[in-house]
């Protein structure tokens, strides 16, 4: 007798897409039910960036309206791309807040990111665990205290009257310094305190990455007669590079980013011209002379760029062999 059974099977009608979807829903579901606590758990976070990174987003089309209070947000005429057109050719303060913003941004790339590099390879040549925590307690602390507290401390220690520094210009013969109202050392003291903050959190990361490198080439190294310069370039360097590479890349996203808090709390109108960014521009111009429609062009347009650094260094990150963003 002739076996029927392969074209029984194949005469079955097959499942529809329809059914399809249901089955997954219902896994879904499933899965939904047997997590229900981590995504409960989940539920704040989800909540927190609706409010604060998503809801915020409907105020965008301010930068295309002339924004009145009294019509508010959606009432308010659109003015198409007015603002601009006025921040690119008619607008006085937008070529120094630009200038200031990437130069600033650039000395905190240039001195600041290397700091933490370096001092992760000194504290990794240290033999005495004791002294290396120590070290290592001191440098990290900073990073806790708020710029309003770093921001007090560098006004007294810089005073023209009371401060440490300007006494010891006193004794040196000269005349005392007002230092965080002159253009000439604004920007320095910008940089070096945000060093000293931040110098030693971002080592932590560096010294992860020193952990894992294998010693055995370190030993190996010995039995040739290599040096610790030479091992230092041959060996710590090139193995941690990856890391440094990626968090270069990271820094580079944040270009514009200049130190909104930082900026805020140690500026004056005295120094304006060398240290007002976008960001502390579009707080005070915003809220002070209440701009708001050309405020918010001002924003969008820093984060239009912005979002143009992080393709870009995701992008660089995926060619240099390196897991990417998305």
């Amino acid at each position: 007798m002739e076996d029927t059974r392969p074209i029984e099977a194949a005469a079955a009608p097959a499942p529809g897409i329809w059914q399809t979807i249901r089955c997954k829903r219902i896994q879904l579901f499933r899965e939904y039910g047997k997590n229900k606590y981590l995504l409960l758990m989940l539920l704040p976070v989800v909540v927190w960036y609706l409010i604060f990174s998503y809801g915020p987003l409907w105020g965008i089309q301010l930068a295309f309206k002339d924004f009145r209070i009294m019509d508010g947000i959606g009432g308010s005429p659109w003015a198409g791309f007015k603002h601009f057109h006025y921040m690119f050719t008619a607008s006085p303060d937008f070529p120094t807040i630009m200038r200031n913003t990437v130069l600033i941004s650039l000395y905190h790339i240039v001195f600041g990111f290397p700091a933490p590099v370096v001092l992760a390879l000194l504290l990794n040549e240290l033999r005495s665990r004791i002294f290396t925590r120590i070290a290592q307690t001191i440098t990290y602390m900073p990073y806790f205290f708020s710029w309003v507290i770093i921001s007090s401390l560098a006004i007294t220690v810089l005073s023209p009257s009371t401060g440490v520094v300007n006494m010891v210009v006193k004794w040196l013969g000269y005349e005392p310094i007002y230092f965080l109202a002159s253009p000439d050392y604004f920007r320095s003291i910008l940089v070096g305190t945000a060093i000293w903050k931040d110098v030693g959190y971002g080592a932590i990361v560096y010294l992860a990455a020193l952990a894992s490198i294998d010693p055995v080439l370190y030993e190996a190294a010995k039995v040739d007669g290599v040096g610790k310069w030479r091992q230092l370039w041959s060996i710590t360097l090139p193995s941690i590079l990856p890391v440094i590479v990626i968090m270069f890349l990271f820094r580079l996203m944040g270009i514009l980013d200049a130190g909104f808090d930082q900026i805020l709390n140690m500026y004056n109108p005295a120094v304006y011209n060398v240290s007002d960014i976008i960001d502390t521009y579009v707080y005070r111009v915003g809220l002070t002379q209440m701009q708001f429609s050309f405020t918010t062009a001002v924003g969008l347009f820093k984060n239009v760029v912005a979002l143009v650094f992080v393709l870009a260094a995701n992008w660089l990150i995926k060619r240099s062999g390196q897991e990417g963003l998305f």
